[in-house]
């Protein structure tokens, strides 16, 4: 479990905006291509363009609902976004939180317009680059550096999906809350942790571990009884919390 814990990488993460600045200073902040103006990633992902624009949104705002026509990725600039997804039944769960230098609805890469699979919607006010499919494939098509960026943390997502899926089968909610409290809290990422995270409500934290809202009203009692956690207001996690993890 400890193995696990330590590949893991927030919001689903994954390649951010920090590693794209790291691999374009190894060229000098940018490519070059047959004579063709160099190429910033950094700045690709940070400004507008063409087939780019930039959202600035408020808490709570729609950035695509499921069903939607898939014809965009997007890309948080700052700020955080929920991803969830409801049963024919009207059952709804949240699927996954991201954060700053996530990518979402990079599905509509497969194939032309196909429809969304969940509803994003953030949950702090946000900043969301969106770049048109056409001009998505394009850089990827032609901009290698941005491409190898990308297929990193496509891979690094599909790693963290595999995770989940180990944690949901083989673990108690317990451990699935104070996993999801961790990544929340950024530890097992490069650099230091946010011991500090956003307010984030419990049924949220409840859809998101496949449990009901007073059993993470119970966990969330008991660690902070333990001192594992600190909460007025804001949501403090220590790394204690990680006992809780590794413990069988």
């Amino acid at each position: 479990m400890a193995e696990l814990f330590r590949t893991e990488r927030p919001f689903a993460g994954e390649r951010t905006i920090e590693s794209v600045a790291t691999l374009s200073v190894r060229h000098n902040g940018s490519i070059r291509h047959n004579g063709r103006p160099a190429f910033k990633p950094a700045a690709f992902l940070a400004q507008t363009g063409l087939g780019r624009t930039i959202l600035d949104l408020k808490k709570d705002q729609t950035i695509f609902a499921q069903g939607d026509t898939a014809d965009a990725v997007f890309y948080i600039q700052k700020g955080r976004v929920k991803l969830t997804v409801i049963s024919k039944r009207g059952k709804e769960a949240t699927i996954a939180l991201l954060g700053t230098g996530n990518f979402l609805g990079e599905e509509c890469i497969a194939a032309i317009q196909p429809h969304r699979l969940a509803t994003a919607a953030t949950i702090a006010p946000s900043s969301i680059l969106r770049i048109d499919r056409k001009e998505m494939i394009r850089a990827l098509h032609d901009e290698k550096l941005f491409s190898e960026l990308f297929v990193s943390y496509l891979l690094s997502r599909n790693a963290r999906i595999q995770s989940d899926l180990v944690d949901h089968l083989f673990n108690s909610s317990e451990k699935r809350l104070a996993r999801a409290l961790l990544l929340l809290a950024q530890f097992g990422k490069d650099g230091a942790p946010e011991t500090v995270i956003p307010k984030i409500s419990q049924e949220v934290l409840a859809e998101m571990i496949g449990t009901t809202r007073s059993r993470v009203s119970f966990f969330m009692n008991r660690f902070r009884k333990l001192g594992f956690i600190e909460y007025n207001g804001k949501l403090s996690v220590h790394s204690s919390l990680l006992n809780v993890v590794l413990h069988d």
